[in-house]
Formats: C-alpha cells, structure tokens, sequence
C-alpha cells in the first residue's frame, strides 16, 4: 500500500521530471491536492518525549504505568492514554519473560498490620562482585509502610551482625512488635533470639519451603533485585555498599509504590503520622 507521504514524492518527481503542473500530477498519482498541501503541524509533545526518554534510562525497569507517575509527580499534567501512546512510539517498552503457568496452590492469607512498626519482615538476598566473589544483602521491610529501614550488605552477615543492624535502626525509629523471618541459621541463631527476647520482640518464623508466608520481603526482594542488583555492575564491596543505599533511599523517597496509591513510603509515612496528631483523644470515662 502506498503512503500519502510516498504519493506526495511521486507528485514532486512527476512535476519536476515532466514539467507537469501541480493539478495534472495529483490527478495521475491520485492524490488529492489538499492532501500534497498538507504541512504536519510541530509535534507538541517533544519535551514530554525527551523526559519520559530520560526517565525511562534512570528507571530501566519501569514500565508505562509507573513512569506515567513519574511525570504527573513532575508537574506534567497529562492522561495515561497519552504516556503509553508515546511510550510505544519511543520504543521504549520493556521485554519480559512469560511465566509459565503452575498448578495453583492454597494461598496464604497474610494478617494486614495496621500501623507503622507493627510487623517488619527480614531476609536476606545474594549478589556477586565484578570479580565473581560473592556478597549477601540483609533486607528489611515494615510491612505496613512498606519503608526499607535498613540494607546492609557484606561479605558475611552473622546473627550478631544482624542485631546491630536492628540496634541501629532501632534508634531512629524504635522496633516492631514481630518480625517475620525464615528458618535461615542467622535468624535461628542464639544472638537473634537473645536479642528478641531482651527488646521484647516476637520472631515469626514461617514454614519451610513457604516463602509465600513472608509474602512482603518476596516482593521486596523482586523489586531490589530486578531495579538495583542487577542493573549494576558491582566493582568492589564498598561500591555496592553505597549504590544500594543510594537505591533505598530513593526507594523510601522518590519511588511510586502502587499499593500506596501510588505514593512513596516517606509521603505515606507523613500522612498517617498527620492524620494521628489531628485525631481527636478517646476520652477515657470512669464509672463511679
């Protein structure tokens, strides 16, 4: 099928070659002579498509709906229909492995918490070096508030070295009242437990083989490694140190978590802890 644009190339080439007039080559190269006079009006949408570009190079892995976000948290103003139609023509969509389908299985239904430091869940997540030597990350997520609090990454990560991370944490924003962790030997181990018991902190321990049943790091977990691990070249240990903290507080601050309305663990944060200084105090009344 010919183009409109590829007919209009035809009338010029016949007017030149044949010293035809304008109306003479429209009609044998059936092309209207409004549509050979058309001037394609300035795309309005060039800066729009230079910062999505942009965004879509800081941001490798995400996709139309949350870099739609990203501009609309930037001033731009604009429908999602819009995002995604430019989104294809920049060829910027990202290509994903299909999942295979399993046979499904009973679900677990996780407890909701209800308020910030209610449950945290741990785990940890493995990485390599640019010289094959291997490292391990301790990741930890208040489920509520789906903040990270801490990533710490190193070498070797013992049950004591775990302690000191939640002793640390601890002194910027105090400690849960359970965590959620697996069967791993740094949280089975006696520092862990010494530590649980001393701060009045109730470890649970989900089933073997159930990662379903910390379903909250899981998810955590994918995001850290789809958006940080590995998208980075990791040169020694301390470059890794800094580009996954860089990464967690861009994840508390700037990126868009959907299951928050698409707001940000810190913006979430700011609004509970505003709606629970404006709550009015229960009266507590005493029957004589």
């Amino acid at each position: 099928m010919v183009t409109p644009v590829a007919r209009r190339h035809v009338v010029e080439y016949i007017k030149q070659t044949h010293s035809l007039s304008e109306r003479r080559a429209c009609k044998l190269s059936n092309l209207d002579r409004s549509s050979f006079r058309y001037q394609p009006m300035p795309d309005k949408n060039n800066e729009l498509r230079k910062r999505l570009r942009e965004l879509a190079e800081q941001r490798r892995k995400f996709g139309a709906p949350r870099l739609h976000t990203m501009l609309r948290r930037e001033g731009h103003l604009i429908n999602h229909k819009r995002t995604e139609r430019l989104y294809r023509e920049e060829g910027l969509s990202l290509r994903l492995k299909k999942r295979k389908k399993r046979i499904s299985h009973l679900r677990t239904v996780m407890d909701k918490p209800e308020r910030i430091n209610q449950h945290w869940s741990m785990d940890f997540v493995s990485d390599s070096l640019y010289n094959g030597r291997r490292f391990r990350v301790l990741t930890v997520v208040d489920d509520f508030s789906r903040e990270c609090p801490a990533l710490e990454a190193d070498h070797s990560l013992t049950g004591k070295r775990v302690t000191r991370v939640l002793d640390r944490v601890a002194l910027t924003r105090g400690l849960p009242v359970a965590i959620t962790v697996d069967n791993g030997p740094e949280f089975i181990s006696k520092a862990v437990d010494l530590w649980a018991y001393t701060n009045g902190v109730r470890l649970r321990f989900i089933q073997p083989g159930k990662p379903t049943q910390n379903a909250y790091i899981e998810s955590f977990n994918g995001k850290f490694r789809d958006e940080c691990l590995n998208d980075n070249v990791f040169i020694s240990l301390q470059s890794a140190q800094k580009i996954i903290e860089t990464w967690r507080q861009d994840y508390n601050s700037e990126r868009p978590h959907s299951s928050l309305n698409d707001l940000t663990p810190n913006e979430f944060v700011k609004i509970i802890e505003k709606e629970q200084k404006t709550e009015k105090p229960k009266l507590n009344l005493v029957l004589m």
